[in-house]
């Protein structure tokens, strides 16, 4: 029996292919697009049968419903009320799979209905996929359900990690869904699988002497997350459209553009920051297309409207899609055929945003809109704070006209300046993060709350 990864590094999420025997397979926890899963189950010339998930999740769309139209039945938590076809398991309820069994294992924590799955060749563990339940380094966030449901959640993680988790055997090999980069696993190392004598030994939230101090250095760690969160617990709930194949991307002239816009579509410029900041359509929003798109696109574009892209040729418009519908946003009207080169051709206007690789904050304000962990690590003396996040909201007004604005690279950074100038004002982009200006000026830096 083999277990194989496949690993959405933008998302921080793993998901897993078991090789079960008599050529069938097991999928845990799949993605929207399961195109990567139909290439390996067709080298290793098997048939998916069973696609099983821990939770109801928050921050994917799940495939199980793709590999269901295949023919693979859907295993999930019973209490997660699935409004479609499945076979939902309870604490300790099993499902025969030939020589192996899967055990389904109560976890509530990260979610209510959430289950841990043991696999077991007779009385034998061979592994554990976790779900949120025990992650490398760390445990998934009890705080996507409702804020008076938060504590509940995190102590009955601690019972469910010591009293169903850690009194598995230390050698156990450990699959979580989430890990290092994911929203739902803040503090999480960058390891995608353990062991559960491993964490025992060194993860530092299991260190707590006590039930209190887990829930306190737990909750201590939570941060803010992208507002799709809130919705796609019910989208998975319900049951996510069955698409088949990625759609393609459609090509839009300027004035089915103009169209569109004027109907309230969202206009997203996935280009690279140069060329965005170099002449882009005024009103655009840069999220520029790379592994963590999906996650910038929840963060700030609005999932009721409509979405027109600019791209450069040469980009992948397959990744784009597939990151897009992996968070559910299934309103893909097309991309402006022939990018900002068309659009100037048309007579139309484009706007510019000034790069800079040095500012003085003492001279001009500086806004870092990283994650507030990020900014307590390290941060420019006299620079202020305002997440990314943030300024898709009413905290637009706290972007002084003018400002520089920095994050950990820049692509942030530009799409906080395309909000700033969206608003009417104009803003300044810093190349590089606070230790590439601490390098450049030889000032320290500043940390802490």
């Amino acid at each position: 029996m083999q277990i194989a990864p496949l690993v959405d590094e933008g998302l921080g999420n793993s998901s897993y292919l078991v090789e079960l025997a008599d050529r069938r397979g097991l999928v845990l926890d799949p993605p929207r697009d399961v195109g990567a899963f139909r290439r390996m189950i067709g080298g290793r010339r098997l048939n998916v049968s069973f696609s099983v998930e821990t939770h109801l999740h928050a921050d994917f769309v799940s495939g199980s419903r793709e590999l269901a139209a295949e023919g693979a039945t859907i295993i999930a938590p019973q209490g997660a009320g699935l409004a479609f076809p499945h076979r939902g398991l309870a604490d300790e309820e099993e499902v025969d799979l030939g020589s192996v069994r899967l055990r389904a294992i109560a976890t509530p924590g990260h979610t209510p209905e959430h289950l841990a799955y043991l696999l077991l060749e007779g009385d034998c563990p061979l592994a554990l996929f976790s779900g949120g339940a025990l992650l490398p380094g760390s445990v998934a966030r009890t705080d996507l359900i409702a804020p008076e449901q938060t504590e509940a959640l995190a102590r009955s993680l601690y019972r469910a990690l010591h009293e169903r988790i850690l009194v598995l055997p230390e050698d156990l090999p450990v699959y979580p869904t989430h890990g290092g980069g994911s929203f739902c696993s803040l503090g999480a190392t960058g390891e995608r699988t353990t062991t559960i004598g491993r964490e025992r030994a060194a993860n530092p939230i299991l260190a707590a002497p006590d039930e209190d101090v887990f829930v306190s250095r737990l909750l201590a760690t939570f941060g803010s997350y992208p507002g799709y969160f809130r919705r796609l617990r019910e989208v998975n709930r319900r049951g996510p459209r069955v698409y088949g194949a990625l759609p393609a991307l459609p090509a839009l002239d300027v004035e089915r553009v103009d169209r569109l816009l004027e109907r309230g579509a969202e206009l997203i410029d996935v280009r690279p920051m140069t060329a965005y900041a170099t002449g882009h359509i005024p009103g655009s929003l840069s999220i520029a297309l790379r592994p963590s798109f999906a996650s910038w696109l929840g963060w700030l574009a609005d999932p009721n409207r409509p979405l027109v892209f600019v791209l450069e040729p040469g980009q992948d418009r397959s990744d784009l899609v597939r990151q897009a519908l992996g968070i559910g946003y299934e309103r893909l009207e097309g991309e402006l055929a022939g990018g900002i080169d068309a659009w100037r051709a048309a007579g139309r206007p484009a706007a510019t945003t000034e790069l800079i690789r040095s500012v003085d904050p003492d001279a001009r304000p500086l806004i870092d809109v990283r994650q507030a962990s990020e900014w307590r690590s390290g941060r420019v003396p006299g620079a202020r704070h305002v997440e990314l996040g943030d300024l898709a909201g009413p905290r637009v007004p706290d972007v002084p006209d003018g400002a520089a604005i920095m994050c950990g690279h820049g692509e942030r950074a530009l799409s906080a300046a395309s909000l700033v100038e969206r608003a009417g004002r104009r803003a300044a982009v810093l190349l590089g993060g606070p230790d590439d200006w601490s390098a450049a000026t030889g000032r320290p830096l500043t940390s802490g709350a």
